[in-house]
């Protein structure tokens, strides 16, 4: 075949292996071709060349290593600090009913934020294949020996079901509303009430989603730099929030931090939804997982950005919120939908313009670094057989997975429609908590399955028991204490990935026409699988 699509950076043409059609398809793994060593092997020691660089020039096809520790420590604090913190304060106050509760709150979300991520800091040296808790799930409940059978694949499956279609997609377009909405904030500024249009907070959210995307497509680098930029200026928007909230406590603005526990809740229900919305501003310490693949050096990055990255959120989202109530009360705080525009109308007097502008390009950096992670999710998911074929694709000369890319834009696009923040928030966060309790699972089953895998990094076996213990009571509490449809809602769409796992995935079946659409966005695309071989 002469076509362009199918050629390498020296011209030379490139030879594709039969892969499958449709979804789950495949006779074999996609991705598993030779000088690829799989989750299987992990066991018997480090596969070649995972200290980073690029492939042997006979190598398949894949993604390169070229995210560094800088670019790994960015990418954690970029995903974590977005707009959670300027969003989040008023729901977490509300629940918890007072400021010493609430602060308590915010610092326990940092420590199980922390637990959590030391436990996947050892599944990521542990697993060195990218895709985060889809990596991990393959390996402790669907080892090699029992891959063929028709249950050990679910738990992955439908993980990959979930992140794909809902969790990473909502979570880009919930950060592109809240990066549209304080755009349009700073033509505002000063002007109390005055909301931007909705529509136009959608289009300009769905104008930020394809950007990203482009830049995401376009080049790693490129991705890793502006990833890298934004994640300075949101610490900078940090320093800002926590400057002038220590100037005001200097002048004794101290009434609102002494009331104290006054007001507090007692229901354990209220409890767990405000660690819902705290938790959400800390989500994010587990992407550096998904890239793993693509990480220089993991053994010793991917600890070191975690254990650099975790306690500098848990510190800057403390000072935060202090510097929060140094300025407002609780009432007005419950009462502002912008958090931050409220304190810098108030404290930076006329460059309160600077305080939305800072936000903006604060959750523009997170929502790069959501677009990168989410993208690898779905390349891993469907090298594996559990996505449509093309999804596991890279350009020919970018080497970026930009089918998948494209695919969780597409989805974001959708969700951007129905702005209502809050619903999403605790939805996702439901959700999410669900397979992180699942993660630590698939720490301990491997602790008993694999006793003599090796473990550059090695967490004491109560951590990850902690970490299981509180996701199911984060899970657990809240239907008990106060049911939502939501929780019904997303129980079902975790159910009802079961009718395409069995048809598609177990059975092999593809939909007819399937190859034609593969060839057909391969062409369009220029991509090929990461299986193919050039020429010698």
């Amino acid at each position: 075949m002469e076509n362009k699509a199918f050629e390498s950076d020296d011209g030379t043409q490139l030879k594709e292996r039969i892969g499958h059609e449709g979804v789950g398809g495949s006779t074999g793994v996609r991705g598993r071709g030779p000088g690829l060593q799989g989750a299987e092997g992990q066991a018997e020691g480090k596969p070649p060349g995972l200290e980073g660089g690029k492939p042997a020039p006979n190598d398949a096809i894949n993604l390169e290593r070229r995210v560094g520790l800088l670019s790994g420590v960015a990418l954690i604090v970029g995903t974590m600090i977005g707009s959670g913190i300027f969003v989040s304060p008023k729901g977490l106050l509300e629940r918890t009913g007072s400021v010493a509760l609430s602060l308590i709150v915010w610092a326990a979300c940092g420590i199980l934020s922390l637990l959590g991520a030391l436990a996947y800091a050892e599944l990521g040296t542990l697993v060195s294949e990218s895709g985060g808790e889809y990596a991990y799930y393959l390996q402790g409940f669907s080892p090699k020996k029992v891959r063929h059978t028709w249950w050990a694949p679910i738990p992955a499956f439908l993980f990959a079901w979930v992140s794909v279609f809902l969790l990473k997609p909502s979570s880009l377009a919930i950060i592109c509303l809240t990066c549209a909405e304080y755009f349009m904030r700073i033509f505002s500024v000063g002007s109390n009430g005055c909301l931007p249009p909705e529509l136009s907070v959608k289009l300009f959210a769905a104008t930020i989603i394809i950007l990203i995307t482009f830049i995401n497509s376009y080049s790693v680098n490129l991705a890793t730099r502006v990833q890298n930029i934004f994640t300075a200026a949101k610490l900078l928007a940090i320093l800002i929030i926590v400057v002038g909230g220590v100037v005001k406590l200097a002048q004794g603005n101290t009434t609102h931090l002494a009331k104290g526990f006054e007001g507090s809740t007692s229901s354990f229900g209220d409890i767990a939804t405000a660690f819902y919305s705290g938790l959400w501003a800390y989500d994010g310490w587990n992407n550096l997982n998904y890239v793993t693949e693509e990480l220089k050096k993991p053994y010793t990055n991917l600890p070191r950005a975690i254990i650099i990255g975790l306690p500098l959120v848990t510190v800057c989202y403390l000072l935060v919120n202090v510097s929060y109530l140094a300025v407002m009360s609780t009432d007005e705080l419950l009462a502002s939908e912008t958090v931050a525009v409220t304190f810098g109308n108030r404290v930076l007097g006329w460059a309160a313009f600077l305080m939305p502008l800072a936000v903006t390009l604060s959750t523009f950096g997170a929502a790069n670094g959501t677009a990168f992670t989410s993208g690898r999710l779905c390349f891993v998911a469907a090298r594996e057989g559990h996505m449509v074929d093309v999804l596991s694709f890279v350009h020919t000369k970018k080497l970026t997975p930009s089918p998948a890319l494209l695919f969780n834009a597409s989805i974001a696009l959708i969700m951007v429609i129905p702005s209502d923040i809050g619903s999403l928030i605790d939805f996702f966060s439901f959700t999410a908590w669900i397979f992180y309790g699942g993660a630590m699972t698939a720490l301990l089953v491997m602790r008993y399955t694999m006793p003599d895998a090796p473990r550059p990094y090695k967490v004491p076996i109560i951590i990850p028991i902690i970490v299981l213990v509180i996701s199911v009571y984060l899970v657990v509490g809240p239907i008990i204490d106060s049911p939502q449809i939501e929780y019904l809602y997303a129980t079902l769409f975790i159910v009802a990935g079961l009718f395409f796992y069995f048809p598609f995935v177990h059975l092999k079946k593809a939909l007819p026409g399937m190859g034609h659409v593969t060839t057909f966005f391969q062409l369009l695309l220029e991509v090929v699988p990461t299986d193919v071989m050039p020429d010698p």
